[in-house]
């Protein structure tokens, strides 16, 4: 495989403005709305992303027919210091799964629910 093999990511919403609140407020972001032409009755707000830079973007969505929480795919989110991040996720309506702990030599992650029961991680080398 000659790029990295996440080329975008959705998370799924029941409450678009409840679940951008959060994340916006938790990775202290600006997420963009988005349309779809091809089906208007689609909600979608996109992470802040750079085409130059390293990683994938994606965004939140709100669809009939997808529900949030209880999928088995993890998104983790780039920080800094994932501490940072994670000290903010409870005052934004989530709770924490895994607090801030070290994985070796790839850093530290935390783990958290945000407002609409979808598990998501942060990731930092500090």
């Amino acid at each position: 495989m000659a790029k990295n093999p996440v080329a975008w990511f959705e998370i799924y919403v029941e409450e678009m403005a409840r679940a951008r609140k959060f994340y916006e407020t938790v990775l202290d972001v600006s997420l963009e709305k988005l349309n779809d032409p091809n089906d208007p009755g689609v909600e979608m707000s996109a992470f802040p992303s750079s085409m130059e830079g390293y990683g994938a973007t994606g965004a939140l969505v709100k669809m009939e027919g997808f529900s949030s929480g209880g999928n088995s795919t993890l998104v983790y989110f780039s920080c800094d210091d994932c501490a940072v991040e994670e000290s903010r996720v409870e005052k934004a309506g989530g709770k924490i799964q895994q607090s801030k702990m070290a994985i070796g030599e790839h850093g530290f992650i935390s783990l958290a629910v945000d407002s609409e029961g979808n598990m998501f991680g942060l990731h930092s080398q500090k």
